[in-house]
């Protein structure tokens, strides 16, 4: 079974793929699906090299199956049709984005880029979201270091939100409402990470979780496609240090999820308030305890965050500069 149905109360598209139960779970390192070799699904290659192909267990797929349910007037269903796709960031299975280095994270850069285009450009794919989930704490069935790429063939809630938000934002005051964001946060300094020529690291103003990062460009770009060859190096190199200050921060790997907000690829009408950012959401807010979604955030959608944005920015300021004093 794999297919989409659309829940009448909240008019949002949920995907179902009961296959994925059946996909690999935390195997031991001699028998990593994403390690090189004849018997795995990626290939002998260069040390270096990152390889991207269909997810085994996909959510969705360009030639999905037909639903298993027919729709009726009230309840909406349709093929999960769209594209499932896995970035293994590296040959080696103990290392994480880090590892990489500015030159790897660079290379990978590209490769998003080039998967943005590729994959936006199907009739079909209204959305391309890039995302990493990193340690078993978010949900990890692989610990080799990878990322996903998932093509939707509508905008996605919480990106619709936003960028519905953005419109609004762009009626009343004429501008991009994160082009203000990053004036804001530059002008105040209090949440302020890390920073470079291109790009800004942050605490968001109203952080959904105590330790959560936004990387953002600082002038308005759309999406990868919009960055130079430079800027995308520049996004590689506060990637770099944003994710060694997460190590850093409690002395082990930090897990969370980093996503990539970029402009819907459909027709552009969205270009003007698509402002190219990473938002990073560890889990942790301390170094033992999690914050979990309960109550008011999963029945609710209202966030409660544990800690101030300004005292966690300057937690991870500290945590920045030990990182980059042990490289």
């Amino acid at each position: 079974m794999t297919e989409r149905r659309r829940d009448p109360l909240s008019g949002e598209w949920r995907t179902f793929a009961s296959h994925r139960q059946d996909r690999t779970f935390l195997p031991a390192a001699d028998a990593c699906p994403l390690c090189p070799g004849s018997d795995t699904e990626v290939p002998e290659r260069a040390a270096g090299d990152i390889v991207v192909f269909d997810n085994r267990f996909p959510s969705f797929s360009a030639n999905p199956p037909s639903p298993s349910v027919d729709a009726t007037g009230l309840y909406e269903v349709e093929p999960a049709v769209g594209a499932a796709e896995v970035v293994v960031y590296s040959d080696r299975h103990d290392a994480t984005i880090t590892d990489l280095g500015p030159d790897g994270i660079e290379r990978l850069v590209h490769v998003w880029a080039d998967r943005y285009a590729v994959l936006g450009a199907r009739d079909e794919v209204q959305y391309v979201f890039i995302f990493e989930n990193r340690g078993e704490a978010v949900g990890v069935t692989l610990h080799h270091p990878h990322g996903q790429i998932y093509a939707y063939p509508e905008i996605p809630p919480m990106v619709r939100r936003d960028l519905d938000s953005a419109r609004r934002h762009h009626d009343v005051h004429g501008t991009c409402v994160v082009c203000d964001v990053v004036a804001a946060e530059r002008a105040a300094g209090a949440r302020v990470v890390a920073r470079n020529r291109s790009f800004l690291a942050f605490v968001p103003f109203a952080a959904r979780f105590p330790y959560e990062l936004h990387i953002t460009a600082h002038r308005h770009a759309a999406s990868l496609l919009d960055l130079s060859d430079l800027e995308r190096r520049h996004l590689a190199e506060l990637l770099d240090v944003v994710v060694r200050g997460y190590d850093a921060l409690f002395g082990f790997p930090l897990p969370y999820v980093m996503s990539m907000r970029q402009s819907p690829t459909d027709d552009g009408e969205w270009q003007d308030v698509s402002h190219l950012h990473v938002q990073l959401t560890p889990l942790h807010r301390t170094a033992d305890k999690l914050k979990f979604l309960a109550g008011s955030e999963l029945h609710a959608g209202a966030y409660v965050t544990d800690a101030a944005p300004e005292a966690t920015a300057a937690d991870l300021r500290r945590a920045v500069a030990e990182a980059a004093s042990t490289t």
